[in-house]
């Protein structure tokens, strides 16, 4: 390479690079007003865009049509199928240019048909990033990503990604041997984005995956979803630094120093870190498990990284850090099984006949949907005691739905007791209190004897 070429100042690269804009601009000028094929080729590609939108028009009711019958699709196709349709016309635009510039190039000079493969090139890689950014979910990223790739696209067909380059290039800054430049920084930002959207896509499809297969348990699905996804970051991260020039063997003491630090001032992130592993290990709860910590009772809607998601009856979610679970006292309802015994208690009068009172008590409360009454879960009722004013019994009865509530199932209970009783002609008393009213020599009699 002819060393007088290389540019030996960011001054000089900067002006080289204005040229090559200057260059390209005047040619593209120069076609747009010299007569002949290079305006010619200006007006067919107006000719174009407009059949692309008759072609539009006249086609979108079929194509409206056609698409709704695609009921059977998976959900990514019928995304891409809207995105298609939305851009309707560029695709349109996409295929007729293409094909036109295909014919002109076998039958005629490649000349008269270079501003219309440019514009074909352009259409096609924005139509091609239109839709590839749909798999960027965060909007302002997702426009980033458009910009930058559309303006990479134009570069390309204008054939000034060189100059552009080597502009970038020399705007750099050197700290001993690392060297860090702006056309660096935009390549690790371009292959971060990139890797991270293949990071994201590639831990949902395994968790489709683990959570499709049956022989997995619930706990274990978590924990190796848990593990694709930081082994996949984990790897776009050391993606990331090397990209920009970094040397992970410098700055592995610097790193370990860092991290001493931060294991001090982050404890209880790193307990709930491993407190979340261990349970996920030895698979002490799992999601739909339904507990109670203290005063919260629902059930577990997802077992995060530094806490669990426990949604109760009124709709609340309460998350739980992972440590508490560890340490604290917990009452999974269906660590073992699904079936739930629930204890009532109630009285009735001294004048009822308890072996009356106890089968109609059990056989009122198998009549009560969630109730079970198979082998081993037959409801039982037991006297526990005499009262001041009643009997008291104790009803225990079983359930295998623990999420669809607890305080519910009692109240149906009590309510089928309560007719139950009704029409037994069993009573439920309750304290009574009598009142006296003395006369004036009455209250003064019982004044005197106090």
């Amino acid at each position: 390479m002819n060393q007088d070429l290389i540019p030996s100042s960011l001054a000089d690269l900067y002006d080289t690079m204005v040229a090559g804009f200057t260059v390209q601009f005047e040619n593209l000028a120069e076609l747009v007003v010299t007569p002949g094929w290079r305006q010619y080729q200006l007006v067919i590609i107006l000719g174009l865009w407009a059949l692309a939108v008759v072609l539009k028009l006249t086609t979108q009711t079929r194509w409206d049509a056609w698409a709704r019958a695609r009921i059977g699709w998976p959900k990514w196709r019928l995304r891409t199928l809207i995105q298609l349709k939305q851009r309707l016309t560029l695709v349109y635009f996409v295929l007729i240019s293409w094909a036109l510039y295909t014919v002109m190039q076998q039958i005629t000079w490649p000349s008269r048909s270079y501003i219309i493969g440019v514009v074909a090139t352009l259409a096609a890689a924005w139509l091609a990033i239109a839709l590839v950014a749909r798999l960027v979910r965060n909007r302002t990223l997702r426009r980033i990503f458009k910009w930058a790739m559309w303006v990479y696209a134009t570069l390309i067909a204008l054939n000034l990604t060189d100059d552009v380059a080597g502009f970038l290039d020399g705007v750099a800054i050197s700290i001993g041997d690392l060297h860090i430049s702006a056309l660096g920084i935009l390549k690790a930002i371009l292959l971060i984005g990139v890797l991270l959207t293949l990071a994201r896509i590639g831990t949902r499809a395994a968790e489709r995956g683990l959570q499709n297969n049956d022989d997995i348990t619930p706990s274990m699905q978590v924990l190796l979803s848990k593990g694709i996804q930081v082994l996949l970051y984990g790897a776009v991260f050391l993606a990331a630094i090397r990209t920009l020039g970094f040397d992970l063997t410098g700055i592995a003491l610097l790193s370990g120093a860092i991290g001493v630090g931060i294991g001090f001032g982050l404890q209880k992130v790193v307990s709930n870190l491993i407190s979340g592993i261990i349970i996920l290990m030895d698979r002490s709860i799992k999601p739909g498990d339904v507990i109670s910590l203290g005063d919260t009772f629902g059930w577990i809607n997802a077992l995060g990284a530094r806490y669990v998601s426990v949604v109760t009856r009124d709709g609340r979610e309460y998350l739980i850090p992972n440590e508490d679970l560890i340490t604290n006292q917990v009452v999974n309802w269906s660590h073992s099984d699904r079936f739930v015994r629930l204890d009532l208690e109630f009285g009735t009068s001294y004048d009822d006949d308890p072996h009356k009172v106890r089968a109609t008590a059990k056989d009122t409360v198998k009549t009560v949907p969630r109730v079970l009454s198979g082998s081993g879960h037959e409801p039982v009722c037991h006297i526990t005691g005499f009262g001041d004013s009643s009997v008291d019994y104790l009803l225990r009865f079983w359930i295998s739905d623990p999420t669809k509530g607890l305080t519910n199932i009692r109240g149906n209970v009590y309510l089928a007791l309560w007719d139950a009783f009704k029409d037994q002609g069993i009573s439920i008393p309750f304290p009574q209190r009598e009142v006296r009213l003395l006369s004036d020599d009455a209250a003064a009699q019982q004044v005197a004897k106090e």
